[in-house]
């Protein structure tokens, strides 16, 4: 009987193409939409995990941030109707190498290593009249474990090279294609860097692979933007004249809870400045942002695919319509059909899997539909994704769903119907 009444309602599609498609469009629309922009929001949390992950999970990153309690209330310098201005952070506020050496020596168990970093400036570098622009960049040895870089020629900075502040370099290839044609051609060549009104000459030791953190980031991507050449910190510091730190990193060891030595971490740096009137340090773990983002992200794909699915509740309401008007174009036939025997549930089934069918077939075009689109819409954005099982099969138990609720009461209606009025009906 399910047999026979899925073939009367694909003959009933064949015999009434047009009119069943248009039906079908608000299925096509609304599952097409839920399927592109789940897809598209599943990029986008791979592409906030991706990023953050490249930073490491268990990478906590400290700062300093300005005191609560001393924050600047007597509205000097300020406007009226504005907040007043925030203390400048000055260098004898910074971290000392003293607290992050303390800082090591007294959480051994927990900590891996220590990631600083220095930047000096951007500007560019030039090899017989090809240019490319760069932010330099100084780092330390575990710059390098905290920031996965994939080194596509020649190595990491060595430690004897971090150590001893000489000119090593690592380049991205994009640097080297510019100007040697290749990474392997750059490597152990020496070029000019221009940073603001300082020469620095570097000789190239390695070659990392240059990728964007982020889809927005890609989007915006040239081949003018710029990219990062590493260096000793201990030469960047030569050329920013600073001894100390704003900001570090701490990667902990496994099995470590990050977030839980993160609050640690920042109770020991904090003995160092209770007499600092303006600020306090600041230690947070990637892996709670990577979570927070990933949350904050999934809820807004949720909230935009619900609103999508408005079109499915308006699709549904034309499939009863249609369906309305099927039941009255066929009267007679319901008629004849419960004069030779029919139970009113042989049909009401047949007209339920009648519109079951219309939403599933509305509902397997849209599929279609949407992850054609989601698909080039995530390429676009340079990280291609494909709809995963699950969103697939909710949207085919979505149109299914759909296909019952609303093709229940035209099928209820027909199911009711007087045999003999039915046979009357002109």
């Amino acid at each position: 009987m399910l047999f026979e009444n899925i073939l009367l309602a694909l003959e009933s599609l064949r015999v009434n193409k047009l009119r069943s498609f248009l039906t079908m469009l608000g299925i096509i629309i609304g599952i097409g939409s839920v399927i592109s922009i789940m897809t598209v929001g599943d990029a986008m949390t791979r592409s906030v995990e991706d990023a953050m992950s490249g930073l490491g999970g268990n990478t906590i990153t400290v700062s300093l941030v300005q005191k609560k309690e001393n924050k600047d209330i007597s509205g000097k310098g300020a406007v009226f109707g504005q907040e007043p201005r925030a203390a400048s952070v000055r260098e004898e506020d910074q971290f000392t190498l003293d607290m992050i050496r303390s800082l090591c020596e007294k959480y051994p168990d927990q900590i891996r290593t220590i990631s600083a970093s220095e930047p000096v400036g951007s500007g560019s570098g030039s090899v017989e009249g090809n240019s490319a622009n760069i932010s330099l960049t100084g780092v330390s040895a575990g710059y390098f474990i905290a920031n996965k870089l994939d080194v596509v020629n020649g190595s990491y900075l060595s430690a004897a090279e971090l150590e001893d502040g000489g000119n090593s370099a690592m380049v991205s290839d994009r640097f080297a294609k510019k100007l040697y044609g290749s990474g392997e051609n750059a490597l152990g060549k020496t070029v000019d860097l221009s940073v603001g009104s300082q020469n620095v000459p570097v000789s190239i030791v390695g070659v990392y692979h240059y990728k964007t953190d982020t889809m927005a980031a890609s989007m915006m991507d040239s081949e003018d933007t710029a990219t990062e050449v590493y260096i000793p910190l201990k030469l960047a510091k030569s050329y920013t004249h600073t001894e100390k730190y704003s900001t570090f990193s701490i990667v902990t060891r496994n099995g470590v809870d990050s977030e839980a030595f993160a609050g640690t971490a920042e109770r020991f740096l904090s003995s160092y400045y209770r007499t600092n009137p303006n600020f306090e340090p600041s230690c947070f773990s990637m892996a709670s942002i990577i979570d927070q983002m990933s949350s904050v992200m999934s809820t807004v794909t949720l909230a935009i695919t619900a609103i999508a699915a408005i079109a499915l509740v308006v699709g549904g309401i034309g499939v009863m319509n249609i369906m309305l008007v099927s039941i009255t174009e066929r009267t007679r036939e319901i008629g004849t059909r419960k004069a030779l025997g029919a139970t009113n549930g042989s049909i009401r089934m047949q007209f339920i899997v009648e519109a079951i069918i219309i939403c599933l077939v509305g509902g397997g075009i849209g599929i279609l539909l949407g992850m054609a689109l989601g698909v080039s819409m995530t390429s676009y954005l340079h990280y291609t994704t494909f709809p995963s099982l699950f969103s697939i099969l909710l949207s085919l138990g979505f149109s299914m769903a759909v296909g019952v609720f609303f093709g229940y009461y035209p099928a209820n209606k027909a199911a009711k119907m007087n045999p003999i009025e039915a046979l009357r009906y002109e």
